[in-house]
């Protein structure tokens, strides 16, 4: 506790300023996480154009075309 103490003074605040501090930091954290979370999830669902085409069944099971 006393090199808490030590800690805080050198950064002129109190060890409750400190854990609010710190706390903050980590709802903020929390909330950009989320919103990237919501975005990645939308761009998921909306999902992506890669172009190409669809392979046909019989492409796909066609073990002379996989030579």
């Amino acid at each position: 506790m006393r090199k808490l103490r030590v800690i805080a003074a050198s950064r002129s605040t109190s060890i409750s300023g400190m854990l609010s501090e710190e706390l903050a930091r980590i709802v903020e954290r929390n909330e950009h996480y989320e919103a990237a979370k919501r975005i990645a999830l939308a761009d998921l669902e909306q999902g992506f154009d890669l172009g190409g085409r669809p392979a046909a069944r019989a492409e796909l099971h066609d073990r002379e075309a996989l030579r």
